[in-house]
């Protein structure tokens, strides 16, 4: 990186990111334009650091654009939008290579394109750092829906979940107990010495594939509330609970194999939803009930949950630096 310019790098990145079909005009000027029908934009951030989010050694490029992408387009589907334009920020060591930039450029593309057609990278800013730092503003449009936020949900909703539960945190325990030496230092991952079901669980942590398109499908379904399952299903549907003023009971059956695991694990990025009646749209599955706020937000079969809560960044920084 240190031996091109600026341009240079804009150049590579941007001839690889495609074009959005929102976008009125693209990258190339102080700022993008880009179509908002509906009169609302929906915008989200979300920044991935090089340590306590991904690890090098663990992580290709062209999965970390994937998971940039993948992450910030959840959440936009998590308020019922479609999502339209995405921003990118780069902060890069100078002996980043340019193909790693490329490949990261690809799979932001790519992203795109398998979870939110018509959506692209519209513009963003590169700089210096010590720390590989990929930040991703996220667009979306509603087309004309009212947002489908956190604080809906009502005594009596069925609680419903659309993607997977608890296989990123398979994942990231595979990475943590099989790939690091005696000093806790990251080793590369050799797929060779993996059984399917550990690569499909750390596919689902270095490629997360959220189901965006169900969003807005959820919108129009009829959803009370709404929210992305990035830090964990029993942390995340607390905060639903709290916004809600009601509490939320998950029926341990009908969280899968692991319902620990479903309940704690971080980073899946499922949709959570809430809905007035049992009759659910395709791709959402019951998993358990709202009901009159109690002393618990969450309740698993009528009891308090007391497992562990889920992913925060603050708390666990030592374990994810570890």
């Amino acid at each position: 990186m240190g031996e091109l310019s600026e341009g240079d790098i804009l150049r590579r990145i941007l001839s690889r990111t495609g074009r959005a079909a929102a976008a009125i005009l693209g990258p190339g000027d102080d700022a993008a334009v880009v179509a908002a029908p509906s009169g609302a934009v929906v915008a989200t951030t979300d920044t991935l650091v090089h340590g306590p989010d991904f690890r090098l050694a663990w992580t290709s490029g062209h999965d970390l654009g994937w998971k940039a992408a993948a992450v910030n387009l959840a959440d936009v589907a998590a308020m019922g939008a479609r999502p339209t334009a995405l921003l990118v920020a780069l902060a890069m060591p100078e002996g980043t290579r340019i193909s790693f930039v490329e490949a990261l450029a690809d799979g932001l593309r790519e992203a795109c394109d398998a979870l939110a057609p018509g959506c692209a990278v519209v513009g963003g800013d590169l700089t210096v750092s010590d720390v590989l730092t990929v930040a991703v503003t996220a667009l979306g449009d509603l087309e004309g829906r009212a947002p489908v936020t956190r604080s809906g949900a009502r005594p009596g909703d069925v609680v419903a979940v659309a993607g997977e539960l608890g296989h990123a945190d398979a994942g990231l325990a595979v990475l943590f107990g099989r790939f690091r030496d005696a000093d806790g230092t990251p080793l590369p991952v050799d797929d060779a010495v993996l059984r399917p079901g550990d690569l499909a669980a750390l596919a689902a942590q270095l490629r997360p594939a959220p189901p965006v398109g169900l969003g807005p499908f959820a919108a129009l379904a009829g959803a009370t509330a709404m929210m992305d399952v990035s830090d964990g299903l029993a942390l995340d549907a607390g905060r639903m609970a709290d916004a809600s003023r009601a509490s939320i009971d998950f029926a341990s059956a009908a969280l899968g194999e692991d319902p620990a695991r479903a309940l704690a694990g971080g980073e899946d990025h499922a949709l959570l939803a809430t809905f007035p009646d049992a009759e659910l749209p395709t791709g959402f599955r019951a998993v358990g009930r709202v009901i009159e706020r109690g002393p618990a937000a969450v309740l698993v079969d009528g009891a308090p949950y007391e497992g562990r809560a889920g992913w925060d960044p603050y708390r666990d920084w030592d374990a994810a630096a570890g």
